[in-house]
């Protein structure tokens, strides 16, 4: 049985996908991870969290080549699937409904 809720991180980089425009290099979405959330985030961390958000078809990625002149291997282009998008419209409608209700300035 797979998993269905997302854990926080890889929520987070599916979010910063996202606000890539739902495809780019895993780098950029280290980036963006480290810019909207202040720390610093460990590009592994970020493509094996990717490479498991494919397996549970949240993203699709497709190998590019190397571009003439460049040298080296292709990148690796990771693009946010209609069940990914689902899945964090469904989690950001069940973290609303959580929070309905919570005032935390008012809790001391």
């Amino acid at each position: 049985m797979t998993r269905k809720a997302l854990g926080e991180f890889e929520h987070h980089v599916l979010l910063a996908l996202m606000r890539r425009g739902g495809r780019d290099y895993s780098a950029p979405i280290v980036l963006e991870l480290e810019e909207a959330t202040g720390r610093p985030a460990v590009a592994a961390a970020v493509f094996v969290a990717l490479r498991r958000l494919e397996q549970r078809g949240l993203v699709h990625s497709v190998k590019q080549r190397a571009k003439a002149g460049e040298g080296g291997r292709g990148r690796r282009v990771f693009e946010l699937t209609p069940a990914g998008e689902r899945r964090l419209r469904e989690s950001r409608a069940t973290f609303d409904r959580l929070w309905q209700g919570i005032a935390l300035e008012e809790r001391r």
